[in-house]
């Protein structure tokens, strides 16, 4: 950043009102860029091998949104959007696997097991695979599963079936 866009409020005002906007504007967007930032798993060594194979075969964009992975960059996180959609490799299995009544989706070939934290949009977690992917939705996607589609293929391709 340049000393001239580090202007302090005032002087933004003496710039006129289409220069102030055009300055607010662009700060606005600084921020929307930002990556979230998450906890990046800590699998085996056989697990990060299956998970640096799948972050090679995942898509640029989900449902539209663009990829922009979150911080800190790892080989085993991915994102789309600002967050709306984030997958974590390599996590460790859910105890909620243990429980009989635990929800599941099947999307083109590749099963997930789903949670519906409190505070946030849905958790899906492969099942019967040599490493645990998961990916979180936003709220928005509360009650749709599309963007399971889009992680189906890669995950078949680079995650064999745990036998």
């Amino acid at each position: 950043m340049t000393s001239s866009a580090r202007r302090s409020p005032r002087s933004i005002s003496t710039l006129g009102p289409s220069a102030a906007v055009l300055a607010l504007a662009a700060a606005g967007c600084s921020f929307s860029d930002a990556q979230p930032s998450i906890t990046v798993p800590t699998p085996s060594s056989e697990a990060a091998a299956y998970c640096k194979a799948l972050d090679g075969e995942l898509p640029e964009t989900v449902l539209d949104r663009e990829r922009n992975d979150p911080s800190p960059e790892s080989e085993l996180t991915a994102g789309w959007g600002d967050g709306a959609i984030v997958l974590r490799c390599g996590v460790p299995r859910p105890a909620k696997m243990d429980d009989p009544q635990a929800e599941a989706v099947e999307a083109d070939g590749v099963n997930w097991m789903l949670e519906q934290p409190e505070d946030s949009g849905p958790r899906f977690t492969t099942t019967y695979r040599k490493a645990y992917v998961e990916v979180t939705f936003s709220p928005e996607y509360a009650n749709d599963i599309t963007p399971l589609s889009a992680f189906a293929g890669p995950v078949e391709r680079t995650i064999p079936d745990r036998l």
